[in-house]
């Protein structure tokens, strides 16, 4: 039973355990673009299938030009890999500091590479009382110059909280301070209304500390095609992550396919907008409810207490999945327990039927 409540979009574990098929499943687990893989993308990636006959650029540099465009770094500074976790893993593995902090709660995947890397972590809570913003003094109190390496998902992966750009400039002068680096995971941060007000890129050309992750995955809505970039100005950081990698880490279908996607800016502009727009549809009904307490979410999905003893989310996650409905139950992630769910935006129809659920249950 564990495993049905341990990682989002795990459609292959619920068709086995529940025998629904996959393409039934209306997941709200997994938080991808419910507009799926950009078509112009796909057209282009289905009229060039045979570049697979051919090794990719061994530098990129057609799709680091490309991330530049999109991004506003600067294609020397800019890095690709096999997904954002590729790049996590190589980031962690690079610095190799003995002890670390991780903003949490959190995705599990932090954490896991410290220890294989070898190094100590302690986890920094968000407070529930705050909405799962930061306290700033608090955390520059708990960024002693035994501390290595700080790692932050931006917006915050359960809660959907974000740093300011402010915020995150004064983290970086602390940490720079005391020799320590900086990792901000932006795996969600396109689907935020106020990007600019809290995106992290802008801020390495200044720090050289700063190491800033993104994938494809989520906001693409591709993650099978294992796409990640990540952007820092630290040229020896830089060439130790290059050295650590595998060669032609991405492959040609994916250096391909990220060369177009990056400059689909019609497809950028629907996302935000539905995203957009749902995303405070869900917000002020589930506001108006008494059971639930509805977190604000600078992400694509939101996350949800329940505050009665009528339900936990395991037995909702049940409930649902009956409907062919998949929600995150959301007591596996550090500091949360058995009252929490996330979901994440899909289309209007989805999103109303998925309400009208929980509803049926909560309320």
């Amino acid at each position: 039973m564990q495993l049905m409540h341990q990682h989002g979009g795990d459609l292959d574990a619920i068709e086995r355990k529940y025998g629904i098929t996959k393409s039934e499943i209306i997941d709200f687990s997994g938080n991808i673009n419910p507009l799926g893989f950009p078509k112009s993308a796909e057209k282009a990636l289905a009229e060039n299938l045979n570049i697979i006959s051919t090794y990719p650029d061994k530098n990129y540099t057609s799709l680091r030009q490309a991330i530049a465009s999109y991004t506003g770094a600067s294609p020397a500074h800019i890095v690709v890999g096999n997904g954002s976790t590729e790049l996590i893993s190589t980031f962690i593995q690079t610095v190799h500091t003995k002890k670390s902090i991780i903003i949490g709660p959190a995705y599990s995947e932090y954490e896991r590479e410290i220890t294989l890397s070898g190094g100590n972590f302690l986890y920094f809570p968000l407070k529930e009382e705050k909405d799962f913003s930061i306290d700033l003094p608090a955390l520059l109190a708990a960024l002693t110059p035994d501390i290595g390496m700080l790692v932050i998902c931006n917006p915050n992966n359960p809660t959907g909280s974000a740093f300011t750009t402010k915020q995150l400039e004064t983290v970086l002068r602390h940490t720079k301070k005391n020799g320590a680096s900086v990792m901000v995971d932006e795996t969600y941060i396109e689907f935020s209304d106020n990007l600019e007000e809290i995106c992290a890129i802008g801020l390495t050309e200044a720090f050289d500390n700063l190491f800033v992750v993104r994938g494809t995955s989520k906001f693409f809505a591709a993650p099978g095609i294992r796409l990640g970039y990540g952007v820092s100005s630290n040229q020896s950081f830089l060439e130790r992550l290059k050295a650590n990698q595998d060669p032609w880490s991405v492959n040609s279908l994916a250096a391909f396919a990220g060369e177009k996607i990056f400059v689909d800016t019609a497809f950028h502009k629907r996302t935000q907008s539905l995203i957009s727009e749902e995303r405070k549809n869900a917000f002020t009904e589930l506001s108006s409810w008494k059971n639930v307490k509805t977190f604000p979410s600078s992400a694509n999905f939101i996350l949800v207490k329940l505050l009665s003893e009528k339900i936990t989310a395991a037995e909702l996650f049940e409930k649902l999945i009956q409907k062919k409905m998949l929600i995150r139950d959301a007591s596996s992630f550090t500091f949360l327990n058995d009252k929490y769910l996330r979901f994440c935006i899909l289309s209007p129809e989805h999103n109303a039927a998925l309400r009208k659920e929980l509803k049926l249950w909560i309320e």
